[in-house]
């Protein structure tokens, strides 16, 4: 170790560093053994009036169909991909491209 008091400084710098390091590691490693919902940064005590049940209406709506869609796009896949399939499988491909 050095006498020069700069460099004495910046080494006690750097140690404090580490320990603000370490601490926030054990607080992060605290929250992260606790499984369960957590509220959203910042918006922890805001209240609101919007209901899960709005969010459950709307994808509803939205996504009523998803399942089917996807279903029927994968079948459409493989028919297109398989190597005894002559005939297009979607509507907009023409046959031999």
């Amino acid at each position: 170790m050095s006498d020069d008091p700069i460099e004495k400084l910046h080494q006690r710098e750097r140690q404090q560093e580490r320990e603000r390091l370490r601490e926030l590691e054990a607080k992060d490693l605290e929250v992260e053994s606790q499984r369960g919902p957590r509220p959203l940064e910042g918006f922890a005590g805001g209240h609101t009036t919007w209901a899960s049940k709005q969010d459950d209406e709307a994808a509803a709506e939205v996504h009523a169909h998803d399942e089917e869609d996807a279903w029927n796009e994968s079948k459409e896949q493989v028919a297109r991909l398989s190597p005894d399939g002559h005939a297009p499988a979607r509507k907009d491909e023409e046959p031999g491209k």
